[in-house]
């Protein structure tokens, strides 16, 4: 079984930064694919970014490449989403996933699930 828990959401202004942490257990992520996600209310959960464990090619989506970096840490089994320049719009719960599926962007494809952290962007 796989566990990942998110942390570093909270209340920022327009234009700040923050880092959300993933931590991961209950197996080896050698051959994961580690994404974010999110999700703001009355919308469906979107895409943001992915990282591939082993190798660490990164993709992201469109509405945050240049803004958001991810990357992982393997001695520490925890992922990162270093968010810079944030909008109101990104504002959402923010959720980590695992899954075997090589390079999908797609939420069915995960199977594992963190419990979100809350990010909130002020204008």
């Amino acid at each position: 079984q796989v566990q990942l828990v998110e942390s570093g959401g909270g209340l920022v202004q327009a234009g700040n930064s923050l880092r959300l942490s993933c931590a991961a257990s209950g197996r080896t992520f050698n051959r994961y694919l580690m994404g974010w996600f999110r999700q703001a209310p009355g919308k469906e959960r979107e895409f943001v970014a992915r990282i591939t464990w082993s190798g660490g090619s990164t993709y992201y989506a469109d509405s945050v490449r240049g803004r958001f970096t991810i990357s992982r840490d393997s001695a520490k089994n925890t992922v990162y989403l270093q968010m810079n320049s944030l909008k109101p719009e990104d504002t959402a719960v923010y959720y980590c996933a695992a899954g075997a599926v090589p390079l999908t962007t797609l939420p069915n494809s995960y199977a594992y699930w963190g419990q979100g952290t809350q990010v909130t962007v002020s204008s």
